[in-house]
């Protein structure tokens, strides 16, 4: 079998996506970014769906060719076919939402990184490892970057992959019109169509919206556009409708549209018409690679079609197989499918970034217990930044650049330490809560509205403590509620992941049901966090009454990890010990039974900045050791 299902092949660029909808490009007072071009989003769209897929292009030798790497790399696509141009800028597209059929857009591509693939960025073995190589038609506009596009399909015949043509005919990237026309979608031109159709024998199957397929048989008759491109290609052409779904024509084309090989269409709002062609392409991708039937094929692209309509974005519009498969089983509950919560948790939960199997958290957020430190030891609390620097030197020290292993850090005392962990393949938490608070309240970089979420990179993690109970009184359980459902919704909506922290011993009696029952009632009110982090129980149906608890609410949720109190390492060794046997738990976040007497210490002035960070680095190696003999303990009991 071949190692890779797909290779797509052409523009990689990165989309500055207006964030306000409704207004025009000139009104855009923010914008998210995202991956973008057709064999980008093609690439990732298919890899959500399951299929070992690979990308070949260019980008710049800058922090947007790296992000569309590093994002690639992500979503599981095969990057190994991307080239680094060390003279070009990767392409930028400004795109904005005016309505549901307006979308102002200005490509800025101009000798950009993309556009520079040639015939030597081909590798002949890379092609023949994939079943499947797909072009699109902006890479047929370039004599450099159509020999590149020739020579892949050429390689791809001669080792038995299917070749697939997604036409993705944009105007002004022919030159045919200027760069405030980015979003025209059709002049008629001969020049293009006769480029096109010496090209359409080398596919097995050709995509296109019927305006698309007008350039490719150079005629806006449909019907004999279509005969005209089958009359130089025995491919099976699919004719996108928009609205009317789509049809495929495996042999001669029929009088009527009607006549083809169709699949359901989904009754849904049009919310944001860009990228729904590359979703719709990654969903037939996937069902003709797999061997399903025309109509189930089509089925999958039109339903990946409406999810890209339906949401912000286009990469970030796809669902994951367990999302497409959710959707075709339940189907469409509300037309604005972005406002579906129960459709929206899956589609954010089953594509999230990163593995996080294993979870060795060393947590100095610490505020309050570090200042009471700082105040005995009749030391400025200035310092106190200067130690949560030495703090991740530890974390740092430990992880070796392993996976597995995370900091939590607050911003106010550890501004240094957050910012320097940036980019180190630490997981990061960070606090929101204001510390000892109950009710829960905030740290004022958190803002009243909770805007200050905005400013946070995306690789951080929002953690909230919250000091709770089952029986806490109805103003306080109101009050908590609330306060953890607004941030909880403000995470999601700046693409933060959520970790809440449940500690209902510091405010009344527990048994095995207590901290079951706080996340049952959490889950009821609509909040889904990624993380749990929970006290360690003292019984196993403690844990498997708050396992059970999350499983039947999320079961994709990340996990929990499981916090240390303070507690002594012989006691930690114990809680680990138990708290292993469940799967659910991933590890550990545990802080002043790593630097407690350390930060006594060196806030004292009696141990140096070396010989903090070794003892430190010792307990918290030590503390990741016991995790991991514990686990491997609780699975091989299990086997």
């Amino acid at each position: 079998m071949k190692p890779l299902d797909v290779i797509t092949i052409g523009r990689a660029s990165v989309d500055l996506y207006g964030a306000q909808v409704g207004g025009r490009l000139e009104d855009m007072g923010s914008f998210q970014k995202y991956i973008g071009g057709s064999p980008c989003n093609m690439a990732a769209g298919t890899a959500r769906l399951g299929l070992r897929s690979a990308l070949i292009t260019r980008v710049g030798d800058e922090h947007m060719g790296r992000f569309i790497r590093e994002e690639l790399a992500r979503e599981g696509v095969d990057v190994r076919g991307v080239r680094t141009d060390p003279e070009r800028l990767t392409a930028l597209v400004l795109l904005g939402i005016r309505d549901d059929k307006q979308f102002p857009l200005i490509f800025y591509r101009e000798n950009c990184a993309d556009m520079a693939l040639c015939e030597d960025d081909i590798d002949e073995g890379f092609i023949a490892e994939a079943r499947a190589v797909v072009a699109t038609g902006t890479h047929l506009s370039h004599p450099r970057t159509e020999a590149a596009v020739l020579k892949a399909l050429r390689i791809a015949r001669e080792t038995g992959a299917q070749t697939a043509l997604d036409i993705d005919y944009r105007p002004n990237l022919w030159g045919l019109s200027g760069h405030g026309d980015g979003e025209s979608r059709f002049i008629e031109s001969a020049k293009v169509t006769a480029k096109l159709q010496s090209t359409l024998c080398l596919f097995d199957l050709i995509v296109g919206t019927e305006e698309e397929f007008h350039i490719a048989g150079g005629t806006t008759d449909t019907i004999a556009a279509l005969r005209a491109v089958r009359a130089v290609s025995t491919a099976t052409l699919v004719c996108k409708r928009g609205p009317m779904g789509a049809v495929a024509f495996t042999g001669p084309i029929p009088d009527r549209l009607d006549d083809g090989e169709s699949g359901p269409g989904f009754p849904i709002e049009v919310f944001n018409v860009l990228g729904a062609g590359d979703g719709f392409m990654s969903g037939l991708l996937k069902g003709w690679l797999d061997g399903e039937p025309w109509p189930v094929a089509l089925t999958y692209a039109n339903a990946c079609g409406a999810f890209a309509v339906s949401r912000h974005g286009c990469t970030p519009a796809y669902p994951s197989w367990e999302e497409l498969q959710f959707f075709l089983a339940r189907g469409v509950v509300t037309p604005a499918l972005r406002k579906d919560a129960a459709l929206e948790q899956v589609h954010w939960a089953t594509n999230r970034h990163g593995d996080w199997g294993a979870m060795r958290v060393f947590a100095f957020d610490h505020r309050m217990q570090l200042e009471d430190m700082a105040r005995a030891a009749g030391a400025d609390p200035a310092r106190i930044g200067a130690f949560k620097d030495l703090c991740l030197d530890a974390a740092l020290k430990v992880a070796g650049g392993r996976p597995g292993h995370g900091i939590l850090c607050d911003r106010r005392l550890g501004r240094s330490a957050l910012y320097r962990a940036a980019g180190t393949g630490l997981w990061i938490g960070r606090p929101v809560e204001w510390p000892g608070s109950r009710p829960l309240a905030t740290e004022p970089e958190i803002g009243p509205d909770f805007g200050g979420l905005a400013e946070w990179p995306l690789g951080h993690v929002v953690k909230a403590l919250c000091f709770c109970h089952p029986d806490d009184d109805a103003e306080t359980r109101a009050a908590q509620e609330a306060t953890v459902t607004r941030l909880f919704h403000a995470a999601r909506r700046n693409r933060l992941e959520f970790l809440l922290e449940i500690i209902p011993s510091k405010v009344g009696p527990v048994d095995d049901t207590t901290s079951a029952r706080l996340i049952r009632r959490f889950y009821e009110i609509g909040v889904f966090p990624d993380w749990w982090k929970l006290e360690p129980f003292r019984t196993e149906a403690a844990w498997a009454k708050a396992a059970a608890a999350i499983r039947e609410s999320d079961p994709h949720v990340r996990g929990i990890v499981v916090l240390g109190l303070d507690a002594p390492e012989a006691e930690l060794a114990a809680s680990f010990a138990l708290a292993a046997r469940e799967p659910l738990v991933k590890g550990f976040a545990v802080g002043r039974t790593i630097f407690g007497q350390t930060a006594r210490d060196w806030l004292a002035g009696r141990v140096t900045d070396d010989q903090a960070v070794a003892d430190m680095a010792a307990k918290y190696g030590k503390l990741c050791a016991i995790w991991d003999d514990a686990r491997a303990a609780a699975m091989g009991g299990a086997a």
